[in-house]
């Protein structure tokens, strides 16, 4: 081999690894930047696919482009009326400004996870330290994250080129110390609730009894008031009939009510009179004698 072919072949091979050297991939899932001497070169420019660089000044950085999770340990919190919470979290969060990404954690993945994890902690502390517990653990705990999320969101992205998804809580638990004291409380108040509806409900019972019993007084003082009259107005016709019945004949009238005198007095046999024989009472027991 000569010395031409040799160079012709070391050409070749240099020119082979330029080549090689010049151009980079990025794939969907990352993101990337270029340094040149140190300095980023591509600002505020997301590459993505097959791209160029000059070889041997130029350096390629890649980063994780996909959404992360940031798993915090559980820490204590107080809540407005100072009772100890312990919340257990996690952030979704992700690139959003690559430069801005690198410059502020030197593209230490690590170090964006550290950053992170202290705005969460002192976002919840802050969140939670304004609310009262029940609150916390179920009457605004939505609304306490999303504002959470969207605060911690501007903040990240203008400080650390990072986008926050999602916030979100995995347990709330009551220290042990103070959990006993808590649910008695919870059980306490129930209870006065309880007893609440319970003396409304005797109140209502006793409105709808007081009701009813003046309905029930009013219906048998009307009741009463015309079973008078009707039975005024049956006495009188009965009057009425008697007495027509007496004017068309006098003697069957009297001989009428004298027997019904006497199977009222002496019908079951045991009644006992003392009156003069010669009284008006004996009239038709002589009559009927033939005396």
């Amino acid at each position: 081999m000569n010395v031409k072919t040799i160079v012709i072949v070391v050409v070749a091979i240099l020119l082979g690894i330029l080549a090689l050297d010049s151009f980079f991939i990025v794939d969907a899932r990352e993101r990337a930047i270029v340094k040149r001497f140190g300095e980023v070169v591509e600002h505020e420019k997301e590459l993505e696919g097959l791209n160029f660089k000059i070889p041997f000044v130029d350096q390629v950085e890649k980063f994780d482009g996909r959404v992360l999770i940031l798993n915090s340990d559980p820490e204590r919190y107080l809540t407005r009326e100072q009772k100890p919470l312990e919340v257990d979290s996690f952030v979704k969060w992700r690139i959003f400004n690559t430069t801005q990404y690198y410059e502020a954690t030197q593209g230490i993945e690590a170090n964006a996870s550290s950053r992170l994890a202290r705005r969460v902690d002192e976002g919840l502390r802050n969140q939670i330290g304004t609310r009262d517990m029940i609150d916390v653990i179920s009457g605004e705990r939505e609304e306490l994250m999303a504002e959470l999320t969207n605060t911690l969101d501007r903040t990240m992205k203008a400080e650390f080129g990072i986008e926050v998804i999602d916030i979100r809580v995995k347990k709330i638990d009551l220290p042990r110390e103070v959990a006993t004291q808590v649910y008695d409380r919870m059980k306490s108040e129930r209870n006065i609730e309880a007893e609440t509806f319970r003396a409304e409900g005797r109140r209502e019972r006793l409105v709808v009894q007081s009701d009813a019993d003046k309905q029930k007084v009013t219906i048998l003082a009307t009741a009463e008031k015309e079973a008078e009259q009707i039975r005024g107005e049956g006495d009188g016709e009965s009057t009425r009939i008697y007495a027509e019945a007496y004017g068309q004949d006098t003697e069957f009238y009297e001989f009428y009510r004298s027997i019904n005198a006497y199977v009222n007095i002496f019908g079951d046999g045991s009644s006992l009179l003392v009156l003069d024989p010669s009284s008006e009472f004996f009239k038709y027991f002589k009559a009927g004698s033939g005396d």
